[in-house]
């Protein structure tokens, strides 16, 4: 068990790095120093803890959801319900509260994405732009400046313009929706589609983030099962065997 306050200021440090880190983490900690939590909040070299990237959850959930200038219920009940998986009551609230007070600031982004860039595996951005998309599609229409500020994090934190139009092809569906989710074109030669079936399968695999939670896990298996399907619907179309 530890002090939420420090869970805050310590994660918060790590999400934005160097004095911005400093002084938000310990803007935000003061007022949370009597809350406790469940969750570790070291960040081992080269391993993001479950704290670490539930808090770059928030501040990165802020950022899509200001995107359109209008925060919408709907959105609020998505963060709330993914807290209340990870947590009591009580901390959730705390959460909301650290939510609100970042909705209602302007963000450093690109301070954030950079420090995630390097400290962050590429399993855990792609769960991140999964959940982010989620935000976006929770009122029942991905807005066009959510999409727009989400992959503008994507390319920020180090992923490729292929992998956010695959995860986006998840909630954005188009008529090559499934060529787009596993990363290729209509016109790939069946080993193509193969080959690129089987790299999906082993970067998104739901083990990659087993360390993060059973349900960060759980939204990792869905997304799995939306590359497969994608799979399956190109294998159908072209009887591959």
């Amino acid at each position: 068990m530890v002090k939420l306050g420090k869970w805050i200021g310590g994660g918060l440090g790590w999400a934005f790095g160097g004095p911005i880190g400093a002084l938000l983490g310990f803007f935000i900690g003061s007022f949370f120093d009597v809350a406790t939590i469940n969750t570790s909040v070291s960040s081992s070299k080269g391993k993001t803890q479950r704290g670490d990237f539930i808090l770059t959850f928030l501040v990165l959930s802020a950022a899509v959801m200001k995107a359109d200038k209008v925060v919408k219920k709907s959105e609020l009940e998505f963060v709330k319900k993914f807290l209340r998986s990870n947590f009591s009551e009580t901390e959730t609230k705390e959460a909301l509260q650290i939510l609100k007070d970042l909705l209602e600031k302007d963000i450093p982004l690109d301070d954030v994405c950079n420090q995630v860039r390097f400290s962050m595996s590429s399993p855990l951005k792609l769960q991140i732009l999964h959940y982010l998309f989620g935000i976006s599609a929770a009122d029942g229409e991905v807005h066009k400046d959510e999409v727009s500020v989400i992959e503008h994090i994507a390319l920020k934190i180090g992923l490729t313009s292929n992998e956010f139009k695959s995860v986006k092809s998840m909630f954005v569906p188009e008529t090559d929706s499934a060529y787009e989710i596993l990363g290729i074109s209509k016109n790939a030669s069946e080993d193509e589609i193969k080959k690129a079936y089987r790299n999906m399968a082993v970067k998104h695999h739901p083990d990659k983030v087993a360390n993060l939670g059973e349900d960060i896990q759980n939204a990792a298996k869905q997304k799995f099962q939306t590359i497969n399907d994608a799979y399956n619907k190109i294998k159908k179309e072209r009887g591959i065997k």
